[in-house]
């Protein structure tokens, strides 16, 4: 395995980050404070224990009720729950063992600036069956009431979690210094707070096991499907059984199961992303991956196990076409990318040179606007909170969210595509002026 060390932390190796992203440190500082209070505030918004979602009460008497909570040490006792943490740490090490003992295929990542590559140990589908088997094994012996701990204990996991976040952003933050490790080109600005979350260093870890690649998809994913089987099963234990589960359930569960097991399956595909080859990993990932993806994600099939949604044939019709067409947008618009790049063009799509020597496609969903695939996500995601129906809002702040994220995934990688062609860029744009959604944005 090529070695991830460089010879000194040397200027020309890493250089000193000259530009800020979110707004520089104050941007960071906001981020990670507000963060984890928004993780507990969906929970404590929209839950049975507090009454609904959102819980029936006025503004003022709820700001009253919050400040109230707030000023109660019981209140903040409650939120620490011994065993739920002792479970996480617990699963957490078994997602560790799995990489290490499953066989896995090893592939190589991006080039580094050392003239290396980082290989990856490619097993998080394997450690994903051998999970489903033991929960299924378990389910099949004991019943649903078997996982309905995890409804019970969510706020104890998400705890648990977040402190998980902060003690790897700290370590990874302080092990960057030492000699040799090889920074982002992003997180290396001098300023604590700013590089402490953005990440440091570009690829923490020990010997061949890589933080940041194997935090990318594998505990917080399979976390989430975890979560989706508990509010599954707590909703069987109150309907009298599986067979009685609402089809809004159903369709979340299958919706969600189905996005997971793609992403483990295709585990390859995230060794180009920009997480892996370009940002470092400090807070921003941590809590990202370990904290907000399991337990903000699967925020409808939580509102789902304790308001039972029916959607009727019309309902799961139009909920179904809704997700059908993302998907289809978001396939076939990478399937074109892919081909184009791979040399193959079936679609006869238009191009336009750039003085790079490479080709940029203007036509088919690429011609529709600059990130089809965005579009074919958003879709996907709508159709999760569609499927809970319209009595509350919140169970739609993941689409909302997810808009928000990928419009600045967009503006990072616009910028990046201006550095890197220049005015070709600018013709381009020209051509396909939409970004993510035809003739809107």
């Amino acid at each position: 395995m090529a070695s991830k060390q460089g010879s000194s932390q040397s200027a020309p190796l890493n250089p000193r980050t000259t530009k800020y992203d979110f707004f520089g440190p104050p941007g960071a500082f906001l981020i990670s404070a507000t963060v984890p209070p928004i993780i507990y505030a969906l929970y404590f918004g929209c839950s049975e224990s507090t009454g609904g979602c959102p819980p029936p009460m006025a503004l003022a008497a709820l700001k009253d009720r919050v400040l109230s909570a707030l000023q109660d040490p019981s209140w903040w006792k409650s939120l620490w729950d011994t065993e739920a943490t002792v479970m996480y740490l617990g699963f957490y090490a078994f997602c560790v063992l799995a990489w290490a003992i499953l066989p896995g295929d090893w592939v190589n990542g991006t080039l580094l600036r050392t003239g290396g590559n980082i290989k990856y140990k490619i097993n998080a589908f394997s450690t994903y069956l051998l999970t489903m088997g033991i929960v299924t094994g378990l389910i099949y012996r004991d019943g649903p009431q078997a996982f309905t701990f995890i409804y019970e204990k969510w706020v104890g996991f998400v705890t648990a979690a977040v402190l998980m976040s902060i003690f790897q952003a700290t370590v990874c933050y302080l092990a960057s210094f030492r000699p040799g490790a090889i920074l982002a080109l992003g997180g290396n600005s001098g300023n604590i707070i700013y590089d402490w979350y953005i990440g440091r260093e570009l690829n923490p870890g020990i010997g061949s096991f890589d933080l940041k690649a194997f935090n990318e998809i594998r505990p917080g994913l399979i976390l989430w499907a975890l979560l989706d089987i508990g509010m599954l099963c707590e909703q069987a234990v109150r309907r009298g059984g599986f067979s009685n589960v609402t089809d809004s359930m159903w369709l979340v569960f299958a919706f969600q199961m189905w996005y997971i097991v793609d992403a483990l399956y295709n585990e390859p595909g995230i060794f180009t992303m920009m997480d892996i080859t370009t940002d470092g990993f400090g807070f921003m990932l941590s809590v990202g991956d370990l904290a907000w993806v399991p337990f903000t994600y699967s925020l409808q099939a939580r509102y789902l196990a304790f308001h039972h949604v029916e959607l009727g044939l019309w309902g799961i019709i139009g909920v179904v076409a809704v997700k059908a067409l993302g998907y289809y947008i978001f396939h076939d618009a990478n399937s074109e990318k892919n081909n184009f790049r791979n040399g193959s063009n079936p679609k006869n799509l238009k191009s336009m040179d750039t003085k790079r020597g490479t080709k940029l496609l203007i036509s088919g969903w690429w011609g529709l606007c600059q990130h089809p695939n965005y579009l074919g996500d958003l879709l996907m995601a709508l159709s999760w909170s569609l499927a809970t129906g319209f009595d509350t809002p919140i169970t739609y702040f993941y689409p909302a969210y997810f808009t928000v994220l990928l419009i600045h995934r967009q503006m990072r990688d616009d910028e990046a595509c201006q550095a890197k062609y220049g005015d070709d860029w600018k013709k381009y744009k020209q051509l396909v002026p939409s970004k993510i959604f035809p003739y809107i944005y």
